[in-house]
């Protein structure tokens, strides 16, 4: 079977790899490198207890983070290099009794699902993580979070994929239509396919047009995300604050993140946006303020009105498929995603949870 991705962030890089891995002749394109677009302005958190808003978005992300180490195992069973993947844990801190009284009720719906956590007063937050604020005086600590590298796992799914048959074009998809072969319209060719899957992020709405209420299925949010470099160790964790959240790799670099924006399709780095972040992580950690700002990231997140992504068959075009609309969780979802698609473009097979994210619910 031949299939065309059209979208090479980490969700269409994903994909990608899990189709080429079971047996499929894969093509992506997109019109810049792989992972140039949102994944670049990623963080890579891996913490569904914190980002999950709803209780559909939390259980899809627990079930995202348990598919990480298998899908990674299959990357390095590909011959690609494994990212860097660390779950030490998030951090969460809180600067005031309205801060404190949401991280206790966080506690309590930890406590009824069996997570394991460990709320505290900010004393021993500041002993568990020494470079935290003074005005920290609570904290939530969740040990089954972490992070992964996004620049290393776009480099393993491309070099997996790419082993495996998986080509990369860079070309810009004008039109996609179905009928008994699917075609997908670039700029300068016509590209025929058994199964096309729609990953384009942000731009997925531009493609298909708009949904059954007029607007946009998926509108870009713009984050902007701080590239550091510090020769302190700053934290041992992840941290989450008010504003922002901070992740400290293994080399030094630490990034920060991220704004929250509908300013449309606007992918420019902004001194109101640096200084939001900036602040926040002076807040609630100080020692960043010696740190090296190496780079400001930007990327334009793919949101939809549910904060649900859109996984699954179109309900107007035969053979098309959707993976898009992961807003904040795009690498933490990504594998899971990924099997998901592929096991419904080559087998056939529609996962129960497919049903909350189909299409058809934006007339997609």
């Amino acid at each position: 079977m031949r299939v065309v991705v059209v979208g090479a962030g980490v969700i269409g890089c994903a994909v990608a790899f899990e189709c080429a891995r079971r047996g499929a002749r894969v093509q992506v394109l997109d019109p810049r490198r792989p992972g140039r677009g949102a994944t670049c302005a990623s963080a890579g958190i891996l913490a569904p207890y914190i980002e999950g808003h709803s209780p559909e978005l939390r259980a899809l992300g627990v079930q995202g983070m348990a598919a990480y180490e298998p899908f990674l195992a299959a990357l390095h069973a590909a011959g690609a290099e494994p990212p860097e993947y660390r779950r030490a844990g998030t951090l969460q801190a809180a600067f005031d009794d309205e801060g404190a009284r949401d991280l206790t009720e966080l506690a309590r719906l930890l406590a009824e699902a069996e997570v394991d956590h460990r709320l505290m007063d900010g004393r021993s937050a500041r002993s568990l993580e020494a470079g935290l604020s003074n005005r920290v005086i609570a904290a939530l600590e969740i040990p089954a979070h972490g992070y992964v590298s996004p620049d290393g796992l776009m480099a393993a799914l491309v070099d997996g994929a790419t082993r495996l048959g998986a080509v990369f074009s860079v070309a810009r998809v004008t039109g996609v239509s179905s009928g008994p072969t699917p075609r997908v319209e670039t700029e300068g060719d016509t590209v025929d396919a058994d199964a096309v899957v729609l990953a384009a992020g942000s731009w997925v709405s531009e493609l298909v047009g708009t949904s059954f209420t007029g607007q946009s299925a998926i509108r870009p949010i713009r984050g902007q995300l701080l590239h550091l470099k510090s020769c302190a160790t700053i934290a041992s964790r992840v941290l989450w604050g008010p504003g922002c959240y901070i992740v400290p790799r293994r080399d030094g670099t630490v990034l920060v993140g991220a704004t929250v924006e509908d300013v449309g399709f606007d992918e420019r780095a902004t001194l109101g946006g640096v200084r939001a972040l900036v602040d926040a992580a002076s807040a609630l950690a100080p020692g960043l303020d010696a740190a090296n700002l190496e780079e400001v990231r930007v990327g334009l997140r793919p949101a939809t009105a549910d904060e649900l992504p859109i996984i699954g068959p179109s309900a107007t075009m035969p053979q098309v498929c959707y993976a898009a609309g992961h807003y904040r969780s795009g690498v933490l979802l990504a594998p899971l995603t990924a099997s998901l698609v592929a096991g419904l473009v080559l087998d056939g097979l529609a996962a129960p949870e497919l049903e909350a994210l189909r299409p058809g619910r934006f007339g997609l």
